[in-house]
């Protein structure tokens, strides 16, 4: 197996000059169906495949420290998502390494909040999905739910804060801080600047939306052409 060095460089420094604070530190996989060679501790998958250790060496040589294999299963045989993550350690004999052996790592997912609200609105459409496509919400509605949402808590705030100052309720100081934290963190801008910004962003969404539906639509129309050309002529 040959692996496109330049190409993974070429596209490794794309991505690192629109996203500098990341670094790499590994390379990911799906896991091999049932039919490919069994193994026994992951459910009839097998995660580590004959070519994962030419793969791996290729990483260690780009990656600052140990590179991470992250075996990821899109089977969905089951109600959720196997992952598995490994790091190779070299076998040495007579001083000699001989052979890579992969070792399991404890894996623990976690999400940003933004990350937990994309999750939830993908098994909220998928459920929805399963009933009828039409309740589907748009990504507009989305973010009209998200700024729905941010104004109840930002009411909840207020609220707080008038009981404070009026005397009806003792002032909290860790709650306080924690409020101080939260607006530290927001940055100023100008309305119109904002104006302006949620206007790009909304115009953003749309785009990418349009470009999506553009390419589902040209997907359907391949899978129709290539089941009518695969079909025998008589």
């Amino acid at each position: 197996m040959a692996i496109g060095k330049d190409f993974n460089r070429q596209m490794l420094a794309l991505h690192l000059r629109a996203n500098r604070n990341e670094v790499l530190v590994g390379w990911y996989a799906t896991a091999l169906p049932p039919n490919a060679e069994m193994d026994a501790t992951n459910a009839g998958y097998r995660c580590i495949a004959d070519t994962s250790s030419l793969i791996h060496e290729f990483y260690a040589d780009e990656c600052d420290e140990d590179p991470i294999h992250l075996v990821v299963d899109t089977a969905l045989q089951t109600d959720s998502l196997a992952l598995r993550a490994y790091k190779s350690e070299p076998i040495v004999i007579l001083q000699e390494p001989v052979a890579n052996v992969f070792h399991a790592l404890r894996l623990i997912i976690r999400s940003s909040e933004s990350e937990k609200i994309a999750l939830d609105k993908m098994i909220h459409a998928q459920q929805a999905a399963v009933t009828s496509p039409a309740l589907l919400e748009s990504e507009t509605h989305t973010l009209q739910i998200s700024l729905e949402r941010l104004h109840d808590m930002l009411t909840t705030a207020s609220a707080y804060v008038d009981q404070v100052v009026a005397g009806k309720i003792p002032a909290d100081d860790a709650m306080g801080r924690l409020m101080a934290d939260t607006l530290a963190s927001i940055p100023r801008i100008r309305p119109e600047l904002f104006d302006k910004v949620f206007s790009d962003s909304l115009q953003d969404l749309l785009m990418v939306t349009y470009l999506s539906n553009m390419t589902r639509t040209q997907l359907t129309i391949a899978e129709k052409i290539n089941a009518v050309l695969d079909q025998p002529l008589k």
